[in-house]
């Protein structure tokens, strides 16, 4: 069962030696955190997923499963990834903090343990998460399905509710990683926005619905950064719909812009919706004066910018 304080957070501490549990023990609790205690790796992990925690603080050194293996399988579930993890640790040699950032700690504390740096760190890190989870419900409220995957492998950092729901409707629901075809979708992107092309929108299709993908927000192509991705489904009918409210077109002019966004060629549209080329050829030049523009891909660009808001 998830545990939901109404204090300053959550926070499990890993160690297998009693006088460190109880020295962080009393400091925490005193300060109004609900504090949570393993004494082993497998008792971390188990509780971690369980209670997600706001922190977890983690002994770096234990017998059987270090601290650096629990990090590695935390930050490999999808359930506890976004964890903040903080190590404790008498090791201070350069190595040894390396491994502790690279098993995907986000800091780190000295032994012999001071409790006013521990709980000052806790403090920073438990707003910093509580931030994040308040922008991702945020984010949902507005109905937008987000996603954040890294920008250097494409893997799958978070996802709002709205999202996940999204993914497991779409694709495969005991897959929490990142999707093949969405992992599919964003390295397409990614060699178009190198290009300097324009991304393409389409992710997955299942008769007349689709799932699209736009980006938001992309801080770092090239390192650890995170890419932001707003999902949303659409169909046939909606789509039209929208493109008539949003441009006074009439259904037959939204259905040609429709197929316009999709490249296809008057021929094309005109074999999709029984008519003539020379028909679907003056269907756009309404929709061009309505819209305001001179070419396809103008209006185009227009349109998906409408259906994407």
């Amino acid at each position: 069962m998830m545990i939901t304080d109404s204090g300053q957070g959550i926070v499990l501490i890993v160690d297998d030696v009693p006088d460190n549990l109880a020295l962080l023990h009393d400091a925490l609790d005193e300060s109004g955190y609900t504090v949570l205690v393993a004494t082993s790796g497998e008792a971390a992990i188990a509780r971690a997923r369980q209670s997600l925690p706001d922190v977890v603080l983690l002994d770096a050194m234990m017998p059987g499963m270090d601290g650096f293996e629990v990090a590695r399988r935390l930050k490999a579930d999808f359930a506890t990834r976004a964890i903040p993890l903080i190590f404790m640790t008498g090791l201070t040699e350069t190595e040894n903090v390396v491994a502790a950032f690279a098993a995907g700690g986000a800091d780190y504390v000295t032994k012999p343990i001071r409790p006013a740096e521990v709980l000052a760190r806790i403090a920073a890190h438990v707003h910093n998460a509580r931030e994040m989870r308040q922008a991702r419900t945020a984010l949902d409220a507005f109905g937008q399905a987000t996603v954040a995957v890294r920008a250097r492998d494409g893997k799958l950092v978070w996802q709002t509710p709205l999202a996940r729901k999204l993914l497991r409707e779409w694709f495969d629901p005991e897959n929490e990683d990142c999707p093949t075809r969405l992992a599919d979708w964003l390295a397409a992107a990614r060699r178009a926005r190198g290009e300097r092309r324009e991304v393409p929108p389409l992710i997955a299709a299942d008769g007349e619905k689709r799932l699209l993908g736009s980006f938001h927000d992309q801080s770092d192509d090239d390192g650890d950064g995170e890419w932001l991705v707003v999902l949303r489904e659409e169909d046939d009918a909606s789509a039209v719909e929208t493109l008539m409210s949003a441009f006074g077109l009439t259904a037959r002019e939204a259905e040609v812009l429709q197929w316009v966004i999709r490249g296809k060629t008057n021929r094309d549209i005109g074999d999709i919706l029984g008519t003539s080329p020379r028909t679907v050829h003056k269907h756009l030049e309404h929709v061009f004066e309505k819209l305001g523009v001179e070419t396809r891909t103008a209006a185009a660009g227009m349109a998906m910018q409408r259906l994407q808001g």
